[in-house]
């Protein structure tokens, strides 16, 4: 997807006579507009395509670039004059560990850096032990250093719903409480996202009767299946620069579909891959002779370790 820069439009009339300068700083003022430099656009280029070459994630990518087109769109009327919907991009990942929510984050503090959305772009990621102080206010305070620290990008909290587990007197609800004012009191200067398991997110969401609709993107991360799991091995061997031996893939491929590993989490068949790895350099280290060859390839024997 073709990335215009933000408020281009806005110079172009400037060019041609259309508007005066006075007048553009007015527009890209009123339109909280921020003119990135050509490599934070680039970057943003670079991320989406890193985006959409993640394995599986369909639903995730196509939201992605529904949220790139509606930011350009907005801006392309608030240009011409024309009323224009909020960006309100605060939202909710649901999906179990290993599914690619941080990846996801990440990705998007850069395409947002690059959109003008964001001024950074950089992800704070934290949990409910950075939130949650130890008496009366300090929550609150632990809770705005975060926001702060997260201002001009994401603020990422993992396992969100373990903030409303305590009940009433909870410090907890105290921090969900700061976050909610924050949504509406900075609501340009940061982006919540708020992850953790799906039925644990949905509980969260009924705790509250008003934070549902103050997330109005959420997005579900499903488990990965089989050959969704090998395609991610072979991408994270082909970014290392090793390749499986056939007797290799065979065993991985089986092993990826016992029950207690076929867990769609792509966190097991980075530790498998890392673990093998380690097996292999120990391998190499019996032998006189090593090649570049040997340097690269993963035996079957490499990886049988991990499964004993």
């Amino acid at each position: 997807m073709e990335l215009i820069p933000p408020g281009q439009r806005i110079l172009n009339m400037v060019a041609d006579g259309s508007i005066s300068s006075a007048e553009a700083l007015k527009m890209l003022a009123k339109a909280h507009y921020r003119l990135p430099l050509e490599r934070e656009r680039e970057g943003a280029r670079e991320a989406l395509a890193e985006l959409e070459g993640l394995v599986g994630l369909q639903h995730v990518k196509a939201l992605v670039r529904e949220l790139c087109a509606f930011i350009e769109v907005q801006r392309m009327r608030r240009e011409k004059g024309l009323a224009a919907e909020p960006l309100v991009l605060h939202m909710i990942f649901r999906g179990n560990p290993g599914t690619g929510k941080t990846t996801v984050a990440r990705l998007l503090g850069k395409i947002f850096r690059g959109l003008g959305v964001l001024e950074k772009g950089h992800v704070v990621e934290v949990e409910r032990a950075d939130l949650v102080g130890e008496y009366i206010g300090h929550t609150a305070q632990r809770t705005r250093e975060c926001i702060l620290r997260a201002k001009g990008g994401i603020l990422f909290i993992d396992e969100a719903y373990s903030l409303a587990r305590g009940g009433e007197k909870d410090f907890g609800k105290e921090a969900i409480d700061t976050l909610v004012k924050s949504m509406e009191d900075r609501k340009n200067d940061f982006v919540l996202i708020l992850a953790g398991y799906l039925a644990e997110m949905e509980w969260f969401l009924k705790t509250n009767p008003g934070l549902r609709s103050r997330f109005p993107i959420q997005l579900d991360f499903p488990d990965y299946d089989h050959n969704e799991l090998l395609s991610i091995a072979e991408q994270i061997l082909e970014q290392r620069q090793y390749t499986l031996t056939p007797q290799a893939r065979k065993l991985l491929s089986n092993l990826l579909k016992r029950p207690e590993h076929s867990n769609g989490n792509a966190r097991t068949v980075r530790n498998l891959i890392e673990r093998a790895i380690r097996r292999q350099a120990v391998r190499l280290m019996s032998l006189d002779d090593i090649s570049t060859d040997a340097l690269q390839l993963l035996a079957a024997g490499d990886l049988e370790v991990e499964w004993q």
